[in-house]
């Protein structure tokens, strides 16, 4: 990433905070989106993702933000999500959105699927680091900076009572919250505790390593993908997922998967038979997320069902949840 950019911080997989510990915690809602940092120069906006990768173009209806936020210089950290019909923050229905180049269609969906972006910090304020002040001080410079605009907003937090957060969170069908700590300074591409996730649904990323034929009504195209998650220099397999997919999605991983074919198994180690026969090996690049019941005894995924691509990660950034 160039040095002139910012790698946002990131959050470890973990449990509520102990109840001596609860106050010293603000809790947030964990959203269910595209990670993306915002470099506000006057009234010019650049949106980049979590490797650095430039998506402005993506969501033309956030240009706004820095014109609402003035002529003041700017980095701020948040989530780009979408919602369903019923109005309900939906991994899912960003897909469309993420892949998207073509300007027409982009014009098209910002209009009629717009997204919107949830702010949640701030590293760089009139050309000053402010990474070091802690986590109480940058939000309050930033809910100073950025008003609420119909296609983002300052996400909301709140002090300890965590257990009650987390509860609210899983009756509303959110993901989960995060818990942060009131003290902490903001740890640009660095994974810590003192930022915590905490989840109502269990979400893995993963690698595709593979995929066999489907059948019936999905002869001919892809029955299931075959998943891993890197340990060390090699892909151990984590299980398979034939669930959560449409014909769009089957279309589109079957147009980036042909590419990538590979004689030879990439995971570390054999695959069960039923599971192997048959099987198209792909150079694991692809990254996705499944959500989960649970994990085996014998470390697979139980239940998967596929949420969507993650095109914001690489191979080498997918990590084994707690």
């Amino acid at each position: 990433m160039p040095q002139d950019l910012v790698a946002p911080m990131l959050v470890t997989p973990g449990s509520l905070p102990s109840d001596a510990d609860d106050s010293r915690y603000a809790y947030e809602t964990k959203w269910d989106g595209l990670r993306a940092v915002a470099y506000l120069h006057g009234s010019e906006l650049t949106l980049r993702n979590r490797n650095g990768a430039d998506i402005t173009a993506v969501y033309p209806e956030l240009a706004g933000l820095a014109e609402a936020v003035g002529a003041t210089e700017a980095v701020l950290d948040g989530e780009i999500i979408a919602t369903d019909r019923q109005g309900q923050v939906d991994f899912g229905a960003l897909q469309p959105r993420m892949h998207l180049r073509n300007a027409t269609q982009i014009k098209q969906l910002a209009a009629t699927h717009p997204v919107s972006y949830r702010i949640f910090d701030l590293m760089r304020l009139d050309g000053r680091d402010v990474t070091a002040l802690p986590y109480t001080e940058r939000r309050g410079l930033l809910e100073q900076l950025v008003p609420d605009g119909e296609r983002w907003a300052v996400s909301a937090y709140t002090v300890g009572n965590g257990a009650a957060h987390l509860a609210d969170s899983a009756r509303a069908g959110q993901e989960g919250i995060v818990a942060k700590r009131l003290d902490a300074p903001y740890l640009p591409g660095r994974r810590s505790p003192v930022w915590l996730k905490i989840k109502n649904i269990r979400t893995q990323e993963v690698v595709v390593g593979g995929w066999t034929e489907g059948a019936g009504n999905r002869a001919g195209t892809i029955g299931s993908l075959l998943l891993g998650i890197p340990e060390g220099r090699v892909l151990r397999y984590v299980g398979h997922v034939g669930t959560g997919f449409t014909r769009e999605v089957l279309a589109e991983l079957e147009q980036l998967l042909h590419p990538l074919a590979r004689t030879t198994s990439p995971f570390a180690e054999a695959l069960p038979t039923r599971e192997a026969k048959g099987a198209h090996w792909v150079t694991p690049k692809l990254v996705g997320e499944v959500a989960f019941a649970e994990w085996t005894r014998d470390q697979r995924l139980r239940q998967p069902a596929w949420r969507g691509l993650r095109t914001d990660k690489t191979k080498d950034q997918v990590v084994r949840e707690s």
